[in-house]
């Protein structure tokens, strides 16, 4: 449809030049969230960002704008192969079952595919743990005031684009994530005086 691909096109237009160059945005009608990603494997550089077109548009387009920003910083984050504790695990693994293959040690295929698990958990968890998920709204924040956005006013929209996603999809509670996010959203945009503890921030 026409708007969809103007939406498209304004979306990466907003963007930075790599989120552009790795995003990759999909009209998904049949989904019952308005934006949804997956996981990028590390064979993948691309980033799939699905969206229902019919429900997105019913969001204001700061909170469009600041919703997209959010997600492409968040997976913009995902390193496979940045060195740490993680990856040493994920990379120690993946060796191990390719030599255990042909050496048709059943033994340490099972002992390096645990290895290779342990690892993928690690970094699935580290991508989603509180941090990720305030550093992924502060560097949509930073984008937006690259984009005419004052980083209050910035916050706020992403603020509200967190209530009223959950509106449309029907949701009646946040999930926990979105209850920090909000609270260190409304601290940037000057509508709390309380931020989120730093202790908090990394847990």
């Amino acid at each position: 449809m026409d708007y969809e691909l103007s939406e498209t096109s304004r979306l990466l237009d907003i963007m930075s030049a790599s989120g552009r160059m790795m995003t990759k945005i999909v009209g998904k009608q049949d989904q019952t969230t308005i934006i949804q990603t997956t996981f990028p494997t590390p064979w993948n550089n691309h980033r799939v960002i699905y969206l229902n077109f019919d429900l997105w548009m019913n969001l204001p387009k700061a909170q469009r704008d600041l919703i997209m920003l959010r997600t492409v910083s968040w997976l913009g984050k995902i390193q496979w192969f940045k060195p740490s504790i993680n990856q040493g695990i994920f990379g120690v693994g993946i060796v191990g079952i390719i030599s255990q293959l042909i050496e048709a040690d059943l033994i340490g295929i099972l002992v390096s595919s645990s290895l290779t698990t342990i690892g993928l958990i690690r970094i699935w968890q580290s991508n989603h743990n509180t941090e990720a998920e305030l550093a992924a709204d502060e560097m949509a924040i930073r984008v937006a005031t690259r984009r005419g956005y004052e980083a209050p006013s910035a916050a706020n929209h992403l603020l509200q684009g967190i209530e009223n996603v959950a509106k449309i999809e029907g949701r009646n509670n946040f999930h926990f994530a979105e209850l920090i996010r909000s609270q260190n959203l409304k601290a940037i945009a000057g509508l709390s005086p309380v931020g989120v503890p730093e202790r908090v921030r990394k847990e």
